[in-house]
């Protein structure tokens, strides 16, 4: 530990906007300055994104799973930020990873286009990106490789390591879209957690292109469900089954996924914590996105708007991709339900504008 103090070493803040910035007093900081996980993550290990991107960001990342608890201060209090409201004595409910549950959930294809559910997993006892070593890493994917390999029938498949993929098997990917590069985000470059670039990495796709993972990018794992049309009770029920499976495989072998009875699946960044849970759509609406209450509509119904090709992106012939904007505080069905529902209201909408007629009384106060 250094012999410098914590006052010595507080950052300093000039244009920064981040919630780390928002929350990190020197009293906060000195409390925290001197303490250490059981992996050796330190508090400025956690914050540094923070001092090194002066954006709109969170600012946050956990180096591994004791972090969210070492650093109990810091974390609790973004956590309550960004997620608007969640106490030290609140908690996120258990997984619901059941897709019978669902209602409505196939949707009209003329306005959906395709369906996707992603989310983030951890392994536990290992090290997050921002503070992996090259042996873990390369154990993440061992066990991730191993797990995934042991799957059956629709879910079978191949993995393929970026270190040894062929040009063949390249080009492939790159037209599936499946193929993800080096991030250069804020997230993972301001933590060094894109070191040893591709060591470790890698993607996995079952044989009908519907189930993928990818292994080693902002986090230990992101498993995503999708296909193309309306069929999200297909799709959640695809991505239930294939991370239990998965889950299943990896505790055979007395490796199990990063949980926490108050925070549920923990990973890299904390807004990506509770269920992790990204369900979107493409969604087509001529009519409805020319309103300008559009975009506030939107909002209303607790979703998130881009562009198809993602963050940050414009709508192609008026299609959007339109997501959950929560990841915590609801269970993983209740969040596919959320967005079912409200894509739904959505289209009633286009149709009662197709038809010429007044969608005031739909739209949400």
């Amino acid at each position: 530990m250094s012999t410098f103090t914590a006052q010595q070493n507080f950052p300093i803040y000039t244009t920064h906007q981040n919630k780390v910035r928002t929350h990190l007093t020197p009293e906060m900081y000195e409390k925290m300055y001197k303490r250490v996980t059981p992996n050796g993550v330190t508090v400025d290990k956690c914050i540094q994104p923070s001092v090194d991107y002066t954006g709109k960001i969170v600012g946050l990342v956990a180096g591994d799973e004791e972090s969210y608890t070492t650093f109990n201060e810091i974390f609790d209090a973004v956590l309550d930020d960004h997620h608007l409201g969640f106490s030290t004595t609140d908690k996120h409910p258990p997984p619901e990873l059941d897709a019978s549950k669902l209602v409505n959930a196939k949707m009209d294809e003329k306005y959906v286009k395709s369906c996707r559910i992603r989310t983030g997993r951890s392994i536990r006892g290992l090290c997050l990106p921002p503070a992996i070593s090259r042996a873990e890493r390369r154990e993440v994917e061992r066990t991730l490789v191993d797990a995934l390999a042991g799957l059956k029938g629709d879910l079978s498949g191949k993995y393929y390591p970026l270190l040894k993929m062929t040009p063949e098997e390249e080009k492939q990917l790159i037209e599936d879209h499946f193929l993800f590069q080096k991030p250069t985000g804020h997230l993972m470059v301001n933590s060094n957690a894109v070191r040893d670039w591709p060591d470790g990495r890698g993607i996995w796709h079952n044989n009908n292109k519907t189930f993928l993972i990818w292994v080693n990018e902002e986090d230990h794992c992101r498993v995503i469900s999708m296909q193309q049309g309306g069929d999200m009770q297909g799709v959640f029920a695809r991505f239930c089954t294939g991370l239990k499976e998965i889950e299943g495989l990896m505790k055979a072998k007395g490796r199990q996924f990063m949980w926490s009875e108050r925070l549920g699946y923990l990973c890299t960044c904390p807004t990506n914590i509770g269920t992790g849970l990204r369900c979107s759509v493409h969604v087509q609406l001529h009519k409805l996105s020319k309103d300008a209450r559009f975009d506030d509509i939107v909002v209303k119904l607790k979703m998130q708007k881009r562009g198809t090709a993602g963050e940050h992106t414009a709508a192609v012939d008026d299609v959007y991709d339109l997501s959950n904007a929560a990841r915590l505080k609801s269970t993983e069905r209740e969040f596919v339900q959320l967005l079912i529902d409200g894509v739904g209201k959505l289209i009633e909408m286009e149709k009662r504008l197709e038809a010429g007629k007044s969608i005031d009384d739909l739209v949400p106060k």
